[in-house]
């Protein structure tokens, strides 16, 4: 009996075609473009030659529903300022399309390949995004694209990407100074053009903190800790598995676990199982509101590994931490070329303790200690001034940038363009 054979494509192969068609795509539009251009051209006597009236000036793209609250703060400047910008997202339960900014379009522009294959022949001015990667895998640069700008969602390791991750952008809105550092330096080991640094905050916390100081004011609770892993194979759960989860358990705390988005996909079977071994109860609970606000605020202390909710619960909550020692493995991140340490594990060192294998029978000791010590306060807020500058006022300082290169880019057009005209009415 004959048996069909089924084909399988890898995803890096699947990348690779993915990438040629979209390839073969962009060079017939621009192709099409060209002539249109010029055949406005021979209509209008030259007159609009240069007109592009379909060329958005700020694209906003978000592959996730969960950055909205990131690009919010930003839109609602962009807003304040009558300054015009379409958020594109991937998701299509994102809250961002239901704003009611005047000047703020949002659209859904489908999951996956499909939001790639539009943003690579996209025709815009800017494009703002936070998603790394950028003509790495299916995103490519677009000829129609005059500018990419990378702004990073929270205190993050710029270096912590995976490798190549901020390469093919040109400008990066950054929040620390070590930021920089490791910016300009993958720069010279890879020869790759300087991009434009701008440092402006983290909009996102400063939004975090505002909400801080305007909410109701918690009620008395029994002592509540809150496990949010990251995920992979240098997370929590891939190196305690359950134990971790016992052994908080154990301490009589109220319990609350929140995972990494990414682990129900990637670690599905891992998660069923725990879910499964631990379910919700009086004294344990499984968190997965798109929003963390609450579930940050009402717990006294944070376990976590190298998530940048970590740096988020220290600094904006001013709460204490316990982090995992995981045996961080570098070597898929852009930290693996640098001789300069991983910040963020040298911060973690400064305002927590680490959870070992050792230490993991003393967890609740560890719990008490790390709340009661106020030595960790301290620690706090040196590290906090290290990768927040100008708290209160990133999403000025953003739109502040995204406004004025704008500016600067349309002005450079007008000027080409005017140029471009007079030479082909010359020739004429």
């Amino acid at each position: 009996m004959f048996t069909p054979i089924l084909l399988y494509i890898d995803p890096g192969t699947g990348s690779m075609l993915f990438g040629i068609l979209i390839g073969i795509i962009g060079a017939l539009t621009y192709l099409i473009r060209t002539w249109m251009v010029r055949l406005r051209f021979i209509l209008t006597g030259g007159r609009s030659a240069e007109k592009n009236d379909d060329k958005l000036p700020l694209v906003i793209f978000s592959d996730d529903k969960r950055y909205w609250q990131v690009f919010e703060p930003v839109c609602r400047e962009l807003d304040s300022r009558g300054m015009d910008a379409v958020y594109m997202t991937a998701s299509p339960d994102d809250p961002g399309l239901n704003n009611h900014y005047a000047h703020i379009r949002a659209e859904f522009i489908g999951e996956n390949n499909k939001a790639f294959a539009k943003l690579n022949l996209l025709n815009a001015c800017i494009v703002l995004s936070t998603t790394p990667g950028l003509d790495v895998y299916q995103w490519k640069r677009s000829k129609y694209v005059d500018h990419y700008v990378h702004m990073l969602h929270g205190p993050n390791e710029i270096a912590g990407y995976r490798m190549f991750g901020i390469d093919y952008y040109d400008a990066l809105l950054l929040s620390g100074e070590y930021q920089e550092r490791d910016a300009r330096n993958l720069e010279k080991l890879r020869h790759l053009p300087s991009k434009e640094i701008v440092m402006i905050g983290i909009p996102y916390m400063d939004e975090m903190v505002k909400r801080l100081r305007e909410a109701p004011e918690l009620p008395a609770h029994e002592r509540t800790v809150l496990l949010a892993p990251t995920w992979g194979e240098s997370s929590i759960f891939s190196r305690f598995g359950e134990r971790i989860i016992q052994a908080l358990v154990d301490t009589g705390y109220r319990i609350i676990i929140r995972p990494h988005p990414q682990s129900f996909t990637s670690e599905a079977a891992m998660m069923d199982e725990l879910m499964k071994k631990y379910p919700d109860s009086d004294r344990l609970s499984w968190n997965g509101d798109t929003d963390n606000f609450e579930v940050l605020r009402q717990s006294d202390i944070l376990i976590s590994d190298f998530s940048g909710v970590t740096l988020e619960y220290a600094f904006v909550y001013d709460g204490p931490v316990i982090y995992a020692d995981t045996e961080y493995d570098s070597s898929p991140y852009d930290v693996w070329w640098l001789d300069t340490p991983f910040w963020t594990l040298e911060a973690l060192s400064r305002i927590g303790m680490k959870l070992t294998e050792d230490s993991l029978p003393g967890l609740k000791d560890m719990i008490d200690e790390c709340i009661d010590d106020p030595r960790y306060a301290s620690e706090r807020e040196a590290v906090r001034r290290e990768t927040w500058v100008y708290p209160g006022e990133g999403a000025v300082r953003a739109a502040d940038y995204l406004i004025h290169k704008f500016e600067e880019l349309s002005k450079e057009k007008d000027q080409g363009a005017s140029g471009r005209q007079q030479e082909c009415l010359s020739a004429m």
